[in-house]
C-alpha cells in the first residue's frame, strides 16, 4: 500500500506542472519514459518537474517524455492516467463559469508551439525512424521476459536440473519468438494509420506452416522466411491497399471488400515477392554481422561503442532497433548490443572522474552520487543529462570509454568468443541476465563484465586525464549552491555548453528536442 501511495504521489506532483488533466491529450511510456501528448506546452514548468525526487530528467520529441526509470514508469503511469480522469471528471459542468481559454484555443496553442519545436528535428529520415521504433519499442517487454526464461531454461538444462520444468520454460521462452511477426504487422499497420489486426493477419501468413506446401521463386518457401522484416513491410502494404479501398469502394460493400481485397492482395504479393527478398535481406544482415565481428570485430567494436552516444543524440540509434530484432530472431540474440552497452560504461566512469576532480562542488558531486547507480544499471540519462552533456568535453571522453569497452568485447567477437543478448532494451549490470554465447555462459558473463570493466576505466581515465580545461576546472571546482535555472534533473547544473569553455564545440544543444535520452 504504501508502495501505491508513493506512485499515486508522483503522478499527483506532477499532474499540475504539465498544465494538468486538461493539458493532457494522450498518456503512454516505455521503458523509462512517461510520454505526454499536450494542448499547450507553455503551461509546463520544467524546472519544477526537474526538481521532483523521482523526476530523472525531461526530453522533448513529438511528445513530452518525463524520465522516471525502469520499473517506475510502469507504475506511475496508471496512476497518472487516473488522476488525469478523476481531473476531467471534475471540470465545470455546462452552465457554469467556463475557463479563461477554450479547448479550441488551447489545441490551437498547443499545435502551433508543437510544429515550432519540431521542425528543426522533423526531417523524413528521422520521422521514419521514429516510426520504425514506435513499432518496435512494445515489444521490448516481452523480449526482456521471454530472454531470461530462455536463459534460466539454458541454465537448467545444463545442470540437468528439472527436467520435467525446462519444456515448459522452453515453450514459454519460444512462444512469442515464434510468432514475433504478426505482433510487428499488427503495430506497423497501427502505426502507418491502418486497420491493427489486417496487418497482424497479413503478416500471420508469413509464419503459418502452410507455406512449406508454397512454391515461390522456383523454391520452397519456409515458415517464418523474411521473420520481422517480411512482417514489416507486408503490413505497411497492407495500409496502403486499405486506403486505396477506403476511397474507391462504395460505403455499402467497405465492409466485405476492404477487408478481403486488403488482405489478398497484400497477401499474395507477401507470399510470391515480400518473403522471398525480406529473406534474402534478413539472411544479409545475420551475415554481415557475423562477418564483420569475425575479421574486424575490434575495430567495429571500437567504432561502435565510441559513436552509440552521439548517434542516441542524433537519433540515429532507432535504426538498429530492427536489426537487433532480426538477429534475435535468426540466432537466438544479438551480437550487436552488449558492443553497444559499453557507452554506458564510459559515461559511468567519466562521471566518476568529474566526481574526483571537482571536489569543492557538492552540486556537482550529489547529482552523481544520486545518479551513479541507475548508470550502473544501464539508465544513462541522469548521468548524460545532469553531467557529462552539459560539461562539454566530458561526454566526449565518455564516448572514449565506450570506444576501448566495445573494442573489448570486439575483440573476443573476433577470437571466437561470441557475446550476446538474448532481448533488448536493458544494458549495464542489467544486461546480464539476457547474455548468452556459443562457448557457455560463464565464458560469456566474463568477457562482459570485463568489458564493462574497461569502459569503466578508460571513461575514468579520458575524463580525469583530459575532460577539462582549466577554464573549466577553476568554473566549476568551486563551492556553490545550485541557482534554480540550473538545476539539473538530479540536482545538478546546467551550464551551457559553450565552444571555448567545453572543448566540444559540436556538441548537441542540451536544451534541442533533438536529443533522445539513452538507456547505455
Amino acid at each position: 500500500m504504501a508502495t501505491e501511495d508513493k506512485n499515486r504521489a508522483t503522478a499527483a506532483a506532477i499532474l499540475p506542472l504539465v498544465g494538468g488533466a486538461a493539458n493532457v491529450s494522450s498518456t503512454a511510456h516505455c521503458m523509462t519514459r512517461l510520454r505526454l501528448g499536450l494542448h499547450d506546452r507553455s503551461l509546463v514548468d520544467d524546472e519544477a518537474l526537474k526538481a521532483l525526487p523521482a523526476v530523472m530528467g525531461v526530453v522533448e520529441d513529438d511528445t513530452y517524455q518525463i524520465v522516471l526509470g525502469p520499473g517506475t514508469v510502469a507504475r506511475v503511469t496508471p496512476e497518472f492516467e487516473r488522476l488525469v480522469e478523476e481531473g476531467r471528471e471534475a471540470a465545470p459542468a455546462p452552465g457554469e463559469p467556463a475557463p479563461a481559454v477554450s479547448a479550441e484555443e488551447l489545441a490551437a496553442q498547443g499545435a502551433a508551439i508543437k510544429a515550432q519545436q519540431k521542425a528543426r528535428n522533423a526531417t523524413p529520415f528521422k520521422l521514419f525512424l521514429r516510426r520504425i521504433a514506435n513499432i518496435f519499442v512494445p515489444l521490448i517487454p516481452a523480449l526482456i521476459g521471454c530472454g531470461i526464461i530462455a536463459g534460466l531454461n539454458g541454465l537448467l538444462v545444463n545442470l540437468g536440473w528439472l527436467p520435467a520444468v525446462t519444456p515448459a520454460l522452453a515453450a514459454m521462452a519460444s512462444g512469442f519468438m515464434a510468432l514475433i511477426a504478426v505482433f510487428v504487422g499488427y503495430n506497423t499497420a497501427k502505426e502507418f494509420g491502418g486497420t491493427p489486426i489486417l496487418g497482424g493477419a497479413v503478416a500471420a501468413i508469413i509464419v503459418f506452416p502452410g507455406v512449406a506446401n508454397i512454391d515461390a521463386f522456383g523454391q520452397t518457401l519456409s515458415p517464418g522466411q523474411g521473420g520481422v522484416l517480411g512482417a514489416l513491410g507486408a503490413a505497411v502494404l497492407a495500409v496502403y491497399v486499405e486506403k486505396w479501398c477506403r476511397r474507391w469502394v462504395p460505403e455499402a460493400l467497405d465492409v466485405l471488400v476492404t477487408p478481403t481485397l486488403t488482405v489478398l492482395v497484400s497477401g499474395l504479393a507477401t507470399i510470391f515477392g515480400l518473403m522471398y527478398v525480406a529473406g534474402e535481406v534478413s539472411s544479409a544482415i545475420g551475415t554481415f554481422a557475423d562477418w564483420l565481428l569475425s575479421n574486424g570485430g575490434a575495430g567495429a567494436g571500437f567504432v561502435l561503442g565510441g559513436l552509440f552516444l552521439p548517434l542516441v543524440m542524433l537519433g540515429l540509434h532507432q535504426a538498429l532497433i530492427p536489426i537487433h530484432t532480426t538477429l534475435i530472431e535468426q540466432q537466438g540474440f544479438t551480437v550487436l548490443l552488449p558492443i553497444l552497452a559499453m557507452a554506458g560504461a564510459g559515461q559511468v566512469g567519466a562521471a566518476m572522474a568529474v566526481y574526483f576532480r571537482l571536489p569543492r562542488n557538492e552540486s556537482i558531486r550529489r547529482t552523481i552520487r544520486s545518479a551513479l547507480p541507475a548508470g550502473l544499471l544501464g539508465v544513462g540519462e541522469p548521468l548524460i543529462y545532469g553531467v557529462s552533456l552539459p560539461l562539454g568535453r566530458p561526454f566526449i571522453t565518455a564516448c572514449v570509454g565506450g570506444a576501448f569497452g566495445g573494442g573489448f568485447v570486439g575483440l573476443f567477437n573476433q577470437l571466437g568468443d561470441t557475446v550476446g543478448s538474448t532481448a533488448i532494451g536493458p544494458s549495464g549490470w542489467a544486461l546480464f541476465p539476457l547474455l548468452d554465447g556459443n562457448h557457455g555462459l560463464g565464458s560469456t558473463i566474463a568477457i562482459y563484465g570485463a568489458g564493462l570493466l574497461v569502459g569503466y576505466v578508460a571513461g575514468f581515465l579520458a575524463t580525469y586525464f583530459f575532460g577539462f580545461s582549466k577554464d573549466l576546472l577553476t568554473e566549476f571546482n568551486v563551492s556553490q549552491d545550485p541557482a534554480p535555472s540550473t538545476v539539473a534533473a538530479t540536482g545538478g547544473p546546467h551550464p551551457a555548453p559553450d565552444a571555448d569553455r567545453a572543448g566540444d564545440p559540436g556538441s548537441p544543444d542540451p536544451g534541442s528536442p533533438e536529443k533522445a535520452p539513452a538507456r547505455v
